[in-house]
């Protein structure tokens, strides 16, 4: 388990560790380099992060931004549904399962079920999202200040090329949901069954390590 306060530190920490001791595999048929069973623990999360403003591929980080906000298919992903109406619009039926949590969590704070997917089984017939629960609970302990914390199950994440810019919108919807319970932001937890960086991307990650903090 890696802990550490910010999400670009996070991100820069399981990409090393990737490049140094993962092992090699093959992913949609393409080579990697894979860690199993990673967990990464932000105790600060922060979407204007300023390690990932400074490093990581600003045409990447919008277009998960959209993939986040926007309703519409995502052409990239073989017309699959975004994560904006998973969370928004679950399978089409109109639940928006934020305001759901929200509402959950206002009705009673020590909720340990306030989960929500954005895996639709009756719809995900070829894609299945990378991130699929997401978890929010006010842990009633006192280094919490009550705050509401998030952890998160991907079945893998590239940490190449997309892996900040979830970590970014993950945030930013932990960042909401707290707002709107008026509470303050706790820590982002991400468990990872493959964390892994693609070999087209062995380069750009070995730059940035080279010249991050």
């Amino acid at each position: 388990m890696s802990v550490t306060d910010s999400l670009g530190e996070a991100w820069l920490e399981i990409a090393r560790r990737i490049l140094a001791e993962g092992r090699e595999s093959t992913y949609d048929g393409l080579p990697i380099l894979e860690v199993a069973h990673a967990s990464l623990v932000v105790t600060k999360p922060d979407p204007d992060d300023a390690l990932i403003a400074a490093h990581a591929n600003p045409e990447r980080l919008a277009w998960m931004r959209t993939n986040f906000v926007d309703r519409a298919l995502v052409a990239e992903l073989g017309d699959a549904r975004s994560y904006a109406s998973r969370l928004f619009d679950y399978a089409g039926t109109g639940v928006d399962q934020v305001q759901w949590v929200i509402d959950r969590l206002r009705d009673d704070p020590s909720s340990r079920s306030a989960t929500i997917t954005t895996f639709e089984p009756t719809l995900d017939t070829t894609y299945i999202p990378c991130v699929s629960l997401l978890d929010f609970w006010i842990p009633a302990y006192p280094r919490s200040a009550a705050a509401v914390d998030l952890v998160v199950y991907a079945h893998s994440i590239d940490f190449g090329s997309k892996g900040y810019g979830n970590l970014v919108q993950l945030a930013d919807l932990q960042q909401r949901v707290a707002a709107s319970l008026d509470r303050p932001v706790g820590s982002l937890t991400f468990i990872v069954k493959s964390a892994h960086v693609y070999a087209t991307e062995f380069e750009y990650m070995r730059g940035v390590l080279a010249v991050a903090p």
